[in-house]
């Protein structure tokens, strides 16, 4: 079968996305990010059907419905049996699979091997080597599961939910099902050249995992002007650095402000902690938790957007946000970051979790409005160059052919070696490019 046989008669893909949603209670970038590439390949003339589950809706299952989501977690065969008959009546050209957790399983694998269509997946966190997917514990970095080489350190600490008990069907899904990732997937994609990196060194096979940011979706309202304050947008927790920036902060407000307040928008588990924080302060706002409209025309309306996220980001999706709309990034100097930010040209990075580099950045950032500007500039040319619709487009087509190409040659899974030349391989502009 040659390549053209295994594509729509009209030239364009037909693909299965295969998605679990998170909660709707805490908005989720990775639910964003299905849904932008949803409609960006509908646009571009593809098919696209969705296979998903919803989180949701554990909360209306039974009280033996809900003690048997853990069971489900390693292995649903119902959802396999539905899903093959699914794959079998609509023949699409390749599998698309991002969450499977907890209502979906690897299951989704064993039914594409059943019906013979190739499966691409996306990394968007460390669920491959780290039960909750963080590569954090108590507040801090953890690699214990990594240098293991198993998840049994996860569970010893609880680290899902703080709960041994709720670690135990993750870390089972992972150690039973790890050879079947690697065996039934033809490509993976990393979001990030640092999470590639890191999970080559986690054992992973180099020649699956292969570079495909994310794209934004062009906000349509730019930053004019200088803006008006800096922002932090998203979960307020200590993984995002809310904690670390309320220190920054007010050591910038201890030697005179910036001219600006800081505003915050979101919610999460220091809510109650950063209302306290901001109450009476007319250099804090706190706003709560914006629409994506609202966050648009916040974000359009910022001297820089500030992400001085604890966690080692695998991509960083407000802080190409903020590039799309003309405006700066203040972020932490590890993870994904270092792809999107070009420090001193489209950006500032501090050092990770400390608050006195990230309080010099927020000043450096608005002590020159013609500065900011120019890092405005710089930050929209890249996201042109390297985020934007089209850029996304091209990469998702050129991974979905190459899976399938790779299927039908019966190559290893289907997958070269990531490292040569094309824009899934060099996906900076002028390098490799790389929140949830």
């Amino acid at each position: 079968m040659n390549l053209s046989d295994a594509t729509s008669s009209d030239g364009g893909l037909h693909v299965m996305v295969v998605h679990n949603r998170y909660s709707s209670a805490q908005p989720s970038g990775e639910n964003r990010v299905v849904d932008q590439e949803t409609e960006l390949l509908r646009a571009g003339g593809h098919r696209v059907g969705v296979f998903q589950r919803y989180s949701d809706d554990i909360a209306a299952r039974s009280l033996l419905g809900k003690v048997a989501v853990p069971l489900l977690v390693p292995w649903n065969p119902a959802v396999r049996t539905e899903l093959a008959a699914r794959l079998r009546a609509e023949r699409p050209d390749v599998v698309h699979v991002h969450n499977v957790f907890p209502l979906l399983s690897p299951s989704v694998l064993a039914a594409c091997a059943d019906v013979g269509v190739p499966v691409v997946a996306t990394l968007h966190n460390y669920n491959q080597i780290c039960p909750p997917g963080t590569l954090r514990r108590d507040g801090r970095q953890c690699t214990k599961c990594v240098t293991a080489g198993s998840p049994l350190p996860a569970v010893r600490h609880g680290c899902y939910r703080e709960s041994r008990l709720a670690t135990v069907p993750v870390a089972v899904g992972m150690a039973v099902n790890r050879r079947r990732w690697w065996s039934g997937v033809e490509r993976f994609f990393c979001i990030s050249k640092a999470q590639r990196d890191l999970l080559v060194r986690a054992g992973m096979p180099a020649e699956l995992l292969a570079l495909k940011p994310n794209f934004v979706p062009d906000p349509g309202v730019y930053r004019e002007g200088a803006g008006e304050h800096l922002l932090f947008l998203g979960r307020l927790s200590e993984a995002k650095g809310v904690r670390l920036l309320m220190s920054a902060w007010d050591e910038v407000a201890a030697g005179g402000g910036v001219g600006v307040p800081l505003m915050l928008a979101g919610t999460g588990p220091l809510e109650r902690e950063v209302a306290a924080w901001a109450a009476g302060r007319d250099d804090v706002r706190y706003v709560g938790l914006y629409d994506p409209a609202q966050c648009r025309r916040a974000i359009a309306r910022s001297v820089a957007v500030v992400a001085p996220s604890m966690a080692l980001e695998t991509f960083g999706l407000v802080a190409a946000e903020a590039m799309a709309a003309g405006v700066p990034v203040v972020a932490a100097a590890h993870g994904g970051f270092t792809e999107l930010v070009e420090d001193g040209a489209s950006g500032l990075l501090h050092r990770p979790g400390d608050a006195g580099s990230l309080a010099a950045c927020l000043r450096k950032v608005a002590a020159d409005p013609a500065a900011n500007e120019e890092l405005g500039r710089a930050a929209r040319l890249r996201y042109e160059q390297g985020y934007s619709p089209s850029v996304g487009l091209d990469r998702l087509v050129e991974g979905y052919r190459s899976a399938i190409a790779g299927r039908s040659s019966g190559g290893a899974n289907g997958a070269p070696p990531v490292g040569k030349s094309g824009p899934l391989r060099d996906s900076r502009a002028g390098g490799d490019g790389g929140s949830r």
